[in-house]
């Protein structure tokens, strides 16, 4: 009886052994299990975030397009709009003094026409850091031009496609400050949260595309911010 009874202990003993040393291995497993879930929880998010970005970042190209053909088209009717002056004023006889201040004006005015438009063909050529040095000039040595603020705008849109953001957040708002009712604004604005989005700035970028839609509630770009906060 005694023997038994020593055989139980010792069984006993054995068993209690066998479940400490079993209890720290379930207990590390657990841990590993745990940790590869928080692993996966990390992974899933910056997918998501990856994807987030990625969908705003193309809603901002397309957008960009967008404003280079509405420029383009502007500029078109413009010229159309000089031919059709020019073809209706062309029989006019100014006086002497009428005459000689169209001179001087015309004389002003193609220098700062053709510097403008060689900002414009290196933005449109896609040579964005050039086209940012050029319009930055133009805008020095033009302030008062009435292309200054398509100037500013540009200078802004080529820091940002040069991914030059921080500037090109101080450059729209800058404009924006200065020229709040330009119909510029709301589109400089657009760019500012591009800016934003590219620097993961997205509480910044909600801010600025809230604004517009508060600010500028009838322009296009209005319609534009309205998609752009869902995707945030």
């Amino acid at each position: 009886m005694h023997a038994l009874t020593h055989r139980l202990s010792l069984i006993s003993a054995a068993t209690l052994i066998a479940l400490s040393a079993a209890a720290p291995a379930q207990a590390f497993s657990d841990d590993e299990a745990r940790q590869a879930i928080l692993e996966l929880r990390a992974q899933v998010n910056q997918l998501k975030t990856q994807n987030q970005q990625g969908q705003l970042q193309l809603a901002d190209q397309v957008e960009m397009m967008r404003q280079e053909i509405a420029t383009l088209r502007g500029r078109v009717e413009e010229l159309n709009q000089a031919v059709t002056s020019a073809q209706h004023n062309g029989s006019a006889q100014p006086d002497n003094a009428q005459q000689a201040g169209n001179q001087q004006q015309a004389a002003g005015d193609p220098q700062e026409q053709a510097a403008y438009s060689a900002a414009a063909d290196l933005y449109r050529g896609g040579h964005y850091k050039e086209a940012a040095s050029a319009f930055s000039t133009f805008v020095s040595s033009y302030p008062s031009s009435d292309l200054a603020t398509d100037a500013r705008f540009y200078l802004g849109s080529s820091q940002y496609a040069s991914k030059d953001f921080k500037n090109s957040i101080q450059t729209m708002q800058a404009l924006v400050k200065a020229h709040p009712d330009s119909p510029k604004a709301p589109d400089a604005l657009l760019v500012v949260a591009a800016d934003q989005i590219e620097l993961n700035d997205m509480k910044g970028a909600k801010a600025s595309l809230q604004r517009i839609t508060k600010e500028y509630p009838k322009s296009s770009a209005a319609d534009t911010a309205k998609s752009r906060l869902k995707l945030l």
